[in-house]
């Protein structure tokens, strides 16, 4: 008999299904369904519904998934620089929650930016989260001031977030973001994402981890992508640490159609397959130059049509 259920954790060569009656059943794929998926790592990601069969050994009854069904969307990453392979993150998604941080570790500009464009493709709204503002100084504020104001009139909702600060808890300023949603948590590791989800969902017990003195980088805690319900249908998906976001699977002539602001000015450049580099007439050079375009936001899209994938 074929059942259908919901992936909520990937540990690469066994997954946790959900099943219709809300029960979990350890799952592993079927040898077929590997060889339809070529240029990803991973066949099954979190998020996925999938069809399986029910199959024993000795007294342990398991599962073997038999089919994945079609998504929405996901969000996919290149699994490093070098490789020609794809990582799908998560699929099913109503919204992304990018968790960075100003300092202890910082993120990166250029790593927000490549995070908004992949989920832009996949047609995924993102929220962010600065989090650890009870470390900000008056500086930090103001900085996090001017990125509010760079990114919320792009679409991407922004919020200051804490888990020692009571006014800025995740259940104070996230909780009612993720409601009636399946949202993904991602980040550097570092950045507070289990402490996040901690504070969201106390059972979910997820380890956390200082980061490291001498680099100021975080040290990856998440193993595997795992899927929690704050509610009946509101769920939570916490994924490993990332270090870097590369670019896969988009032409250069598209880039610019997922930074809202240079959107806005295409139709107005001379040339169809204008890049928005040195080509004559070009509106969005003109409005970067007339300040109506960050500099930050222009430079980070130039270096993704340079291919420069890793931003640590």
């Amino acid at each position: 008999m074929t059942l259908s259920g919901l992936i909520i954790k990937s540990t690469g060569s066994w997954y946790k299904i959900r099943q219709a009656d809300t029960s979990i059943i350890d799952a592993r794929i079927k040898g077929k369904i590997r060889l339809k998926t070529i240029k990803t790592t991973n066949p099954v990601a979190v998020g996925d519904w999938v069809d399986y069969e029910l199959e024993s050994s000795g007294d342990e009854t398991y599962a073997v998934i038999t089919q994945i069904h079609s998504r929405n969307n996901y969000m996919i990453r290149k699994s490093n620089n070098l490789s020609k392979q794809a990582q799908i993150i998560a699929s099913n998604l109503d919204l992304a929650v990018l968790v960075v941080t100003l300092s202890a570790p910082r993120t990166s500009l250029g790593f927000i930016d490549r995070f908004l464009v992949m989920a832009g493709a996949y047609h995924i709204p993102v929220c962010l989260v600065f989090n650890k503002c009870d470390l900000y100084n008056s500086d930090d504020v103001l900085h996090f001031e001017h990125l509010k104001a760079l990114y919320e009139p792009l679409g991407y909702k922004c919020l200051m977030g804490s888990t020692i600060d009571a006014n800025y808890s995740p259940n104070s300023v996230l909780k009612s973001v993720l409601q009636h949603k399946t949202s993904l948590i991602s980040g550097h590791s570092g950045v507070g994402k289990s402490s996040i989800l901690n504070q969201l969902l106390p059972l979910a017990n997820q380890k956390t981890n200082s980061i490291s003195d001498s680099h100021q980088k975080g040290k990856h805690t998440t193993t595997f992508a795992e899927m929690f319900f704050i509610d009946s249908d509101s769920a939570l998906i916490d994924t490993p640490g990332i270090r870097d976001f590369g670019i896969i699977d988009l032409e250069k002539t598209e880039i610019g159609h997922y930074f809202p602001e240079i959107r806005a000015y295409m139709p107005k450049c001379k040339f169809n397959d204008c890049t928005h580099q040195n080509e004559p007439e070009c509106a969005v050079f003109k409005a970067f130059e007339a300040g109506q375009i960050a500099g930050s936001r222009y430079y980070n899209y130039l270096s993704i049509l340079d291919n420069q994938d890793i931003f640590e």
